[in-house]
């Protein structure tokens, strides 16, 4: 078969580190980046650092709206859809890029498969949200990471195949993250010592677009009581330099450029707790036995969150040192599959093939 697979973003890139090389091994595979991650250099970075393939073709379609950027790939992933005629289209997650490689491939009649299918926040505000419901509902084969995502698109009665392979992520983490836990450079160059701070991220648009609620963020940062290091998402610095708060954070937290995945690892392996917004973050938390407070007042890894791992308190500071100090969980369950994931999506690709 002829795949092309559509990645955009730093999950992505980490997600398709797990499956194209199988994929490759059994099939001819077009890697498309649309450039929504717009570092260069850090994508540079998961190329390297993930022995994964690099991207066959480049759009360097990132900035502006969500419409404005969707509609832009919609239109050159339809001209490259249209001159490759690829048997399948595989893409990943929740992403603006998620969502235009499936409806060009849709509206080309090319069979879609996501991986990371029936996640649900239930929250439509979220632009992720609605990426993901739409996405699912014009995919031909929908690979999901557990049986509540499962759960998930049986209650929308989804016209595709839906099959329960884990989550590729699993398969990254336990190759990659003994390697991370075993370098201190990450934590020697941020002055910190394992266990002894709480690594954070920000930068979705609902918690730093609107001033108030980024003026919540900086805030509860400032108030954790434990050293806070900060990689900063170049869009969450953009705000913070547009509200006259970069200073002021800077002043309590250490703030680092934005990271690579094995010095991200390193970092999020040793920390006493991490603190973000991030969909993936909240599960790489679970994955590597790190407690997680979650910025938001909704999670689409609600499993996380039911086995006791995870706590939502949006941007409330008191909610937040609160579940900072409490008590763990004794166990911490298998949820996301057993490292294998990435086999079982290239097994399911095979039958998409006509």
């Amino acid at each position: 078969m002829r795949i092309v697979t559509v990645i955009g973003n730093r999950p992505q890139f980490v997600k398709a580190a797990a499956v194209s090389g199988p994929l490759r091994a059994e099939h001819e595979e077009l890697l498309v980046h649309t450039g929504q991650h717009y570092d260069d250099e850090l994508s540079a970075i998961f190329v390297r650092e993930l022995e994964m393939p690099g991207p066959d073709v480049e759009l360097q379609l990132g900035g502006g709206t969500n419409t404005a950027q969707t509609a832009r790939m919609l239109a050159a992933l339809g001209d490259l859809l249209g001159d490759e005629r690829p048997d399948a289209v595989l893409v990943y997650g929740d992403t603006n890029s998620t969502l235009a490689g499936a409806l060009a491939a849709a509206q080309a009649r090319i069979p879609v498969a996501h991986v990371e299918a029936g996640m649900r926040s239930f929250d439509r505000a979220m632009p992720e949200e609605l990426n993901r419901v739409v996405c699912d509902h014009v995919s031909d084969l929908l690979l999901v990471p557990s049986q509540g995502a499962a759960d998930n698109l049986a209650r929308e009665s989804v016209a595709g195949d839906v099959r329960v392979v884990g989550d590729v992520m699993v398969d990254v983490a336990r190759l990659l993250a003994p390697r991370a836990r075993a370098d201190d450079g990450p934590l020697r160059a941020a002055g910190v010592t394992a266990g002894d701070y709480v690594l954070a991220t920000a930068h979705r648009a609902g918690t730093v677009d609107d001033p108030q609620r980024l003026a919540r963020l900086v805030e509860l940062l400032l108030g954790i009581g434990a050293p806070v290091v900060l990689p900063l998402h170049p869009r969450t610095r953009a705000r913070l330099e547009a509200a006259g708060l970069l200073d002021r954070l800077r002043a309590g937290t250490t703030i680092l450029p934005p990271l690579g995945y094995l010095a991200f690892t390193a970092l999020l392996t040793r920390a006493r707790a991490v603190l973000t917004d991030s969909g993936g973050v909240q599960k790489e938390a679970y994955l590597a036995g790190v407690p997680c407070v979650t910025l938001r007042d909704t999670t689409e890894w609600v499993e996380t969150v039911q086995a006791g791992w995870n706590v939502l308190v949006d941007l409330d500071a008191q909610a937040a040192r609160a579940a900072l100090d409490r008590e763990l969980p004794a166990t911490r369950p298998e949820l996301y599959g057993d490292g294998h994931a990435a086999g079982r999506v290239v097994a399911a690709m095979a039958t998409l093939a006509r």
